[in-house]
């Protein structure tokens, strides 16, 4: 199973783009998140067209996350523990996998910033209600992939200037170590159980110079759990999305499970 997260900034914006890496790389499932559109406007027929069952939790113009599968999915939309929460950031869907089920949880975790604002309590309390979830879901024992886009920079090796964002909430203190609780729980952060190697970026800046000198972030990411990393075959960020034509900050990080 080939499974892949990609923040996208604007799905009807970049449909094109969709569609194309839908017929070129052939994930089995497609993590979306800022489709930046709610339900009803999403290019579902489009995306149909091309083979894929959709399901979408959509926000208008902001937020939104959505899964893309090749198989029939069972979805719940929205993260557990807060009822008053109105931004559409999470959604979970339970697909065929071989002779069994494989759980993807497809979200994007909130920016936070400033510092010691209401913006970074919600991004600390949102990956606390996270961290629960995840915790409740891991008893089921199955195959189950964590994929979207965190705003969290995990350690130095994953930003280009470290010290620049110590004062930023992807980077800060509190930040990674909530990251690392999540982890704690059993999880395996897919990259860096192929590599090691510093500057696998999954996000650049659209100001001047930022992509043509590679001052990028990895802020994409792919937990696995226990069942799932046992499968894991292979990583790859597809860096060749960010030379396109009008293409998200972005770009798609995908894994191969074997059944």
């Amino acid at each position: 199973m080939r499974i892949a997260t990609w923040n996208i900034n604007s799905v009807r914006l970049r449909l094109d783009l969709v569609l194309a890496y839908l017929r070129d790389v052939s994930p089995d499932v497609l993590c979306l998140q800022e489709i930046k559109c709610q339900d009803d406007a999403f290019p579902r027929l489009e995306i149909e067209a091309a083979g894929y069952n959709v399901a979408v939790h959509g926000q208008k113009s902001y937020n939104g996350v959505a899964l893309l599968s090749k198989a029939p999915m069972e979805c719940v939309p929205g993260l557990p523990g807060d009822e008053s929460d109105e931004q559409s950031r999470y959604i979970e869907a339970v697909i065929p996998f071989g002779p069994r089920v494989a759980r993807v949880g497809c979200l994007y975790l909130p920016n936070g910033n400033p510092l010691g604002t209401e913006k970074y309590a919600y991004k600390l309390a949102w990956m606390d209600r996270l961290i629960a979830h995840a915790r409740a879901m891991l008893k089921h024992e199955e195959v189950f992939v964590l994929a979207g886009d965190y705003n969290v920079i995990p350690d130095a090796r994953d930003v280009h200037d470290p010290a620049a964002w110590l004062g930023d909430a992807l980077y800060a203190l509190p930040t990674r170590q909530k990251f690392r609780e999540l982890l704690a729980l059993g999880f395996t952060d897919a990259l860096r159980a192929t590599t090691d190697e510093a500057k696998q970026y999954t996000f650049w800046d659209y100001q001047a110079g930022c992509w043509p000198k590679n001052q990028g972030l990895r802020i994409d990411h792919l937990l696995l759990s226990p069942q799932a990393a046992d499968r894991l075959e292979g990583v790859k960020i597809d860096r060749e999305m960010r030379t396109k034509d009008k293409p998200s900050d972005h770009v798609p990080v995908r894994v191969d499970l074997r059944d």
